[in-house]
């Protein structure tokens, strides 16, 4: 049994097919500025409410307010018809203080969202007729089941990275994605900012010569934390919801998140539903090194990592700094580190190649090459053809146009977020793993692959 909505819509609408054939009318060409027929428009010039794709989201914690939110309200081309959070407090975005704040800063207007339907449960969302497409926002643990849940219903999908908590998780999710013709967006928005995209294009099309090296890194939070005494569940949280698929704990607030606020949530430091900065942060640099590889659609082929293991006991026991090696088919070798005195915006990737090497940060974004004259050259379209821009503009421009070749789908998504999961298994194994990247298994290596399989959840979310 659901448990029961919070508020109803006023009506649902059915758009799934205008949306499909009018995507159809304007044509694949991303690259290419659309027409929009004049029977799609309101009085006012824009697109009229009914022939937008409509959104639901999923999950409306800090991922969702800080980053997740603005662009689709921004756009167009997208209606929010459904909110969806565990937390009734998170469902009454437009009086909460924090939220206005973020909103305030990213430009967007929470009357936006006025007159939203609102539920506690996500299969409600997906359930709704007006629902085209979902951005799933939610706590690690719960990013395979609800994502599978949502093809299954027929919508388009945009999901936070990584891609769950096993590698034999993100395989299924990959193949029913694929299987279903679903657009798919992993939500991580380091091919969209410019001087990273630049430094893989530079890379990609020889300007370092052959590639060789690769380095990058996360920050590592230092996060030693006691055993908390079980506090009693708050009556606007569902806290069964909120566990899902994971094993039952007693509730605590550093082990779920803080209340009335959009901090950073406690849970991104416990393994039962987050493995941590090394996985949950490191797909962004990983996805930009496969991507830099051109080998997003496979993977290394051994790698081997040392780190510092997490306690026994403890509230919060993700993994602390660490180190890990890998190799690829092609010869190239990528190092990978995660230290705590590293800043978030000191998250780098450095390519190093016969001929030179590219070196980029995130935040402030910004890029260095040696020679000089590398930063210079010039990149042809036809050589690299992938375009810049925005990850929640890539998913909303595929789902307009039917086209699945988003910039990050699930396939990709899957062997990014498999590049830092291996980093994890070799680091807890303490041993140097061979890879096959076809068999998506370490050969002849039960204690390594019971670990690429992970847990299949708790009914009925078992993930299959």
């Amino acid at each position: 049994m659901h448990p029961a909505s919070t508020t109803s819509n006023a009506g649902r609408i059915k758009r799934r097919d205008f949306v499909r054939n009018a995507a159809v009318a304007l044509g694949g060409g991303l690259a290419l500025p659309r027409f929009v027929p004049g029977s799609a428009l309101g009085a006012d010039g824009k697109v009229a409410p009914s022939n937008r794709i409509g959104i639901g989201f999923i999950g409306l914690g800090r991922q969702a307010v800080h980053a997740n939110m603005s662009v689709f309200l921004r756009s167009g081309y997208c209606q929010t018809v459904a909110l969806c959070d565990v937390d009734r407090w998170r469902l009454a975005i437009e009086g909460n203080p924090s939220a206005a704040a973020v909103a305030k800063k990213n430009q967007w207007d929470l009357a936006l969202l006025k007159d939203t339907f609102r539920t506690t449960d996500f299969r409600d969302v997906l359930a709704h007729e007006g629902v085209d497409a979902v951005m799933i926002s939610t706590p690690d643990h719960w990013h395979v089941p609800i994502a599978l849940a949502a093809i299954k219903a027929g919508k388009d999908v945009a999901l936070e990275k990584p891609i769950g908590l096993a590698i034999a998780h993100g395989r299924v999710l990959a193949d029913a994605a694929a299987k279903a013709k679903t657009v798919f967006r992993t939500d991580s928005n380091f091919r969209s900012e410019p001087e990273l995209f630049r430094a893989v294009s530079l890379v990609r099309t020889g300007k370092i010569g052959q590639l060789k090296t690769i380095r990058m890194s996360v920050p590592i939070y230092p996060v030693p934390a006691p055993h908390e005494a079980p506090m009693p569940v708050p009556a606007d949280l569902d806290y069964e919801m909120w566990q899902g698929p994971a094993p039952r704990q007693p509730y605590t607030e550093d082990r779920v998140h803080p209340r009335g606020k959009f901090g950073r949530p406690g849970w991104y430091s416990n393994r039962l539903y987050c493995d941590g900065m090394i996985c949950n942060w490191g797909h962004h640099p990983a996805d930009l090194v496969q991507w830099a590889n051109d080998t997003e659609r496979t993977g290394p082929v051994e790698v081997e990592g040392r780190g510092d293991l997490p306690p026994a006991q403890g509230l919060y026991n993700t993994l602390g700094e660490f180190q890990a090696r890998y190799r690829y088919a092609n010869g190239v070798e990528l190092h990978y580190i995660g230290r705590k005195d590293y800043q978030e915006g000191e998250s780098y990737m450095l390519f190093e190649g016969t001929e030179g090497w590219v070196r980029a940060w995130r935040a402030p974004n910004r890029i260095e090459a040696e020679p000089k004259s590398i930063l210079s050259a010039d990149v042809k379209f036809e050589d690299f053809p992938f375009l810049l821009r925005n990850e929640k503009t890539d998913f909303i421009e595929c789902v307009r146009a039917r086209e699945l070749q988003t910039l990050e789908d699930a396939e990709v998504g899957h062997r990014s977020s498999t590049v830092v999961q291996l980093a994890y298994i070799a680091c807890l194994l303490g041993r140097k793993l061979k890879w096959d990247p076809v068999k998506e298994e370490c050969p002849g290596d039960e204690e390594a692959n019971a670990l690429v399989r992970g847990q299949p959840g708790l009914p009925p979310w078992t993930i299959q």
